[in-house]
C-alpha cells in the first residue's frame, strides 16, 4: 500500500492559488494579505522588453514575465540562473557588494527557484533551492539555503488555529506539569507573568477563557499570511526554514531546521541562530542567541536569553536574561535570570522563579514511579541546588534555598528562606540551616542581586523585575520563618523540660519567642525538630537557630530602615515632627506574589484577575499596561510594606517615633551595613586563604594572575564605596535632624 501520497497538478498552478478560494473574503484576491504585509513603499512596474531579453540571456526563466514586477532601479544583469513562478516583485538592484563579517557577496538574485515573493532593495539571493511566499526586506543576504517556504496556514509559532483547521493541530505549551494540566497557548510578546497567570490559576475558568480569547483576537486566523525576513538579516548555509517570521538584523548560519517560528530581532536586540540548531514551534525574543546543536520544540524564549551547546528546551518558557547550556529542560516555566549549564543536568515539570542556578548532575524531574506523570517542583527566586542534587516531586522551596549534594528521596516543603538544606546520612536526618547565606555566603548573595540587575539588557522592559534579596516576598517569608522558629524552639524546650505534659502550640510559641529574644544559651542544648518539611518519618532538624533568628530580625530591620531613609529623602524631611506628620498612619505588611519576576501585591493580582474576568482588561496589551501601572507604583508600595515591617519587627509606631528611637535605628542600620560589607569581603576572602584553594599555585603572584587579586575585586570595592556613601548619608541625616 502506498504510504507517501504524491499529488500531481498542472505546472501552471505553481506560484498561484496560495489561498484556497473558500478562504478568500468576497472581493479579495490571493494577494490581499501579502499587499498589507508589504510596507516597503517601493513602486513596482512591469519589465521592459529589453530587461526580459537580458534575463533570458542570463539563463533565467518565468512562467509569465508579466508577473515579474520591478522597481525603477532594477538591474536585470544582476539576475542569473533563476526560475520564477507566480507574482514576484523585486526592488532596487545595484552593482554593489554586500559584506557581513567574513562574507562578501554581490547584490542580485542567482541560482535560485523563486515562487511568489517580494524583495526589498539590494538583496542577495544566491543558491536558494526553493524560496516561496516570503516578503524580504532591504539589504538581506540569503545564500546556500535548501528550503525557505511559507505555507498558507502558517502561524509563526503562535498557538492559534487558521480557518478550517481542527483543534487537534493547535500548538499548546505544556509548562509546569507533564500532564498538560497547566498548558498555555504561546504567542508573540508573551511575558513570564502571562504564562504564570495562565498556568497557575487553573480553577479560574472564566479567566482562562479570556486568555484564549485575547490570543485569538490579537493574532488573526486568516489563511495566506506570508513569511517575513526583516532588513539586513543574514541567512547562510541553512537547510530548512519553514513558516518563519524573522525580524531585522538577525543572523542565521548553519541551522538544520527552523519551522513555525517568530524570531524577534531589531533595534531592541539582534538575535542569532547558529550551527546544527533545530527549532520548531517557538517564539524567540529580541537579542537571543541560539547556537551549536540546540533542539527546541514548543517553547518561548524571553529577550536576551541564550541556548547553546546542545541544549534541549521542550514545552517550556525561558525568561529574559537567562542561559541554558548543554542540558535538558522540559515542561517548565522559568522566570528571568536563570542559569543552567553542563550536559548532565535535567529540569522537568518545574516552576523556577528566577535568579536561579542549576548545576551539573542535578536531576530535578519527575521519575514516573507513581501512577501518573503529574509531579511539580515550585521554587522561590534564588534557588541554587548543589552538584548532583536529586529531588522528588512534589516539592516546594522558599526563596534563596541552597541544597547540598544529596539524593532527596522524599517530597520537601521548605518554607524558610536563605537556608542550606542537607542530608545527614550518619544520623539519617534532614538538616536545615537558616540564614546560611547571611552567615557564610554573603558575597554570592549580594553579587547575585547586583549582577542580574546589571545584565538586564532589555531596551524597553514591560515587567519590572525585582532582583534585590531583601524585598516584600523574602521579608514576608522571613517573618513566617520567625514564627516557625518560635514554635519549634518552644516545642523542643518543653519536650526536654516537661516531657509527657500536654503543651499547646500557643504556649510553645510564647516560650520559644522568650528564649529566642533573650538569646538564651539553653537553646544550644535543644534539638530543634520541625515537622512538615519532609514527607518522611525521619527527623528534620534546624541548626544555628539562635543566629538565624537574630540575623533575620536584623535584616528585616535593615530593609525597613533603608526604605524609611528613602521615604525621608523623597519627602525632604527636615525634622522629627515633619517625619511623623508625613508617615502613613497604618501601613500594612501585605502579601506579595512573584508574577514572572515582577512582585505584585496579592490583592492587586486578585483585582487584576477580576478585571480580566469581567472584561475591563480586554487584551494582552491591556494586561501588559496593568503590569506597567503596578511597576510605576511599586516603589511606593514597597516603601509602605517596609514601614509596616519596621513597625512590626521593632514593636514601635513610627508615627510616634522620637529622636532617641530614630537615632538608635540609624545606628543599628549603619552597623548592619558595615557588617554586611565585611561579610561580603570575608566570604570571598576564604577563597584566597584556604590552603586547599591555594595549593594549585606556587606563588601568590601566580594565583593573583590566574583568579585575580582580591584587592582588585570590583564588586567588593563597589560595596566598600557604597558603605562609605551610606555612612555619609546617615551622618548628614543625623546632623540635619539634630540627632546625637
Amino acid at each position: 500500500m502506498e504510504q507517501n501520497i504524491i499529488k500531481k497538478g498542472s505546472i501552471d498552478k505553481l506560484g498561484y492559488n496560495f489561498i484556497n478560494p473558500e478562504y478568500l473574503p468576497k472581493g479579495k484576491d490571493e494577494y490581499y494579505l501579502r499587499n498589507l504585509q508589504n510596507r516597503s513603499g517601493i513602486n513596482y512596474r512591469q519589465l521592459s522588453a529589453y530587461e526580459i531579453e537580458v534575463l533570458v540571456r542570463n539563463n533565467n526563466s518565468s512562467d509569465d514575465w508579466n508577473k515579474i514586477l520591478v522597481s525603477d532601479a532594477f538591474n536585470a544583469e544582476l539576475v542569473k540562473s533563476c526560475k520564477f513562478y507566480g507574482l514576484v516583485r523585486i526592488g532596487k538592484l545595484e552593482p554593489y557588494c554586500l559584506e557581513f563579517s567574513d562574507l562578501k557577496v554581490p547584490v542580485g538574485l542567482y541560482n535560485s527557484t523563486i515562487i511568489s515573493c517580494d524583495f526589498g532593495d539590494n538583496v542577495v539571493i544566491d543558491n536558494v533551492h526553493h524560496l516561496s511566499n516570503y516578503i524580504i526586506g532591504n539589504e538581506v543576504i540569503i545564500v546556500n539555503v535548501n528550503e525557505l517556504v511559507t505555507s498558507n496556514h502558517s502561524k509563526f509559532g503562535i498557538g492559534i488555529l487558521k480557518e478550517g483547521e481542527p483543534e487537534s493541530v493547535r500548538i499548546w505549551m505544556e509548562i509546569c506539569n507533564e500532564n498538560g494540566g497547566r498548558r498555555v497557548m504561546p504567542f508573540n510578546g508573551m511575558l513570564p507573568a502571562d504564562a504564570w497567570l495562565w498556568s497557575k490559576y487553573r480553577d479560574d475558568d472564566a479567566m482562562l477563557e479570556k486568555f484564549k480569547l485575547f490570543t485569538s483576537n490579537e493574532f488573526k486566523n486568516h489563511r495566506g499570511y506570508y513569511g517575513k525576513i526583516g532588513d539586513r538579516t543574514v541567512i547562510k548555509n541553512t537547510a530548512i526554514i519553514k513558516d518563519a517570521w524573522i525580524g531585522s538584523d538577525a543572523y542565521i548560519k548553519g541551522a538544520n531546521k527552523l519551522k513555525n517560528l517568530t524570531i524577534n530581532s531589531g533595534p531592541e536586540g539582534k538575535s542569532q541562530i547558529g550551527e546544527g540548531c533545530e527549532l520548531v514551534n517557538g517564539i524567540i525574543g529580541f537579542g537571543c542567541r541560539i547556537f551549536y546543536g540546540v533542539k527546541a520544540v514548543r517553547f518561548v524564549m524571553g529577550s536576551n536569553s541564550q541556548l547553546k551547546y546542545g541544549a534541549r528546551l521542550i514545552n517550556s518558557y525561558l525568561g529574559n536574561n537567562s542561559t541554558i547550556s548543554c542540558c535538558e529542560v522540559l515542561n517548565s516555566l522559568i522566570f528571568p535570570a536563570h542559569e543552567q549549564h553542563h550536559n548532565n543536568s535535567f529540569l522537568c515539570a518545574a516552576l523556577i522563579m528566577g535568579q536561579s542556578n542549576i548545576p551539573a548532575g542535578a536531576t530535578i524531574g519527575s521519575n514516573h514511579n507513581s501512577r501518573a506523570a503529574d509531579g511539580e517542583i515550585i521554587t522561590g527566586r534564588g534557588f541554587w541546588p548543589g552538584l548532583c542534587v536529586s529531588l522528588k516531586h512534589n516539592s516546594k522551596f522558599a526563596s534563596f534555598t541552597m541544597m547540598a549534594k544529596a539524593d532527596y528521596s522524599y517530597e520537601l516543603n521548605i518554607p524558610v528562606p536563605f537556608s542550606l538544606i542537607s542530608v545527614d546520612t550518619a544520623k539519617d536526618q534532614l538538616t536545615v540551616m537558616p540564614a546560611y547565606w547571611f552567615m557564610y555566603n554573603m558575597y554570592a548573595l549580594a553579587r547575585n542581586s547586583w549582577k542580574y540587575a546589571d545584565r538586564d539588557a532589555r531596551i524597553a522592559p514591560i515587567q519590572q523585575m525585582e532582583y534585590d534579596y531583601l524585598a516584600p516576598d523574602t521579608v514576608n517569608e522571613m517573618f513566617d520563618a520567625l514564627s516557625l522558629f518560635e514554635l519549634f524552639t518552644g516545642k523542643a524546650f518543653y519536650k526536654k523540660e516537661k516531657a509527657g505534659e500536654i503543651i499547646t502550640d500557643s504556649e510553645c510559641s510564647a516560650k520559644g519567642k522568650e528564649l529566642l529574644q533573650n538569646n538564651d544559651a539553653i537553646i544550644d542544648s535543644l534539638e530543634i525538630i520541625v515537622t512538615g518539611f519532609e514527607n518522611a518519618k525521619r527527623k528534620t532538624v534546624i541548626t544555628k537557630i539562635r543566629q538565624a533568628y537574630t540575623l533575620f530580625k536584623q535584616m528585616i530591620s535593615f530593609y525597613g530602615v533603608t526604605h524609611l531613609l528613602d521615604f525621608m529623602e523623597a519627602n525632604n524631611i527636615k525634622n522629627i515632627d515633619a517625619l511623623t506628620e508625613a508617615l502613613p498612619a497604618k501601613p500594612v505588611r501585605n502579601k506579595w506574589l512573584n508574577a514572572g519576576g515582577q512582585l505584585i501585591a496579592a490583592n492587586d493580582v486578585d483585582l487584576m484577575r477580576k478585571k480580566i474576568r469581567t472584561g475591563k482588561i480586554k487584551s494582552w496589551d491591556n494586561l501588559h499596561g496593568v503590569y506597567n501601572e503596578y511597576a510605576a507604583t511599586y516603589k511606593t508600595q514597597k516603601t509602605l510594606h517596609a514601614l509596616a515591617t519596621l513597625n512590626e519587627i521593632k514593636g514601635i509606631n513610627l508615627k510616634k517615633v522620637n529622636a532617641a528611637q530614630l537615632n538608635l535605628l540609624l545606628n543599628e542600620t549603619l552597623e548592619t551595613k558595615a557588617w554586611m560589607t565585611k561579610k561580603i569581603f570575608e566570604s570571598r576572602a576564604k577563597d584566597y586563604t584556604n590552603e586547599f584553594r591555594k595549593m594549585a599555585y606556587d606563588t601568590q603572584q601566580e594565583m593573583d594572575n590566574v583568579v585575580g587579586a582580591l584587592k582588585n575585586n570590583s564588586f567588593i570595592n563597589q560595596q566598600k564605596e557604597e558603605l562609605q556613601s551610606f555612612t555619609e548619608k546617615i551622618n548628614l541625616l543625623k546632623k540635619k535632624l539634630k540627632l546625637k
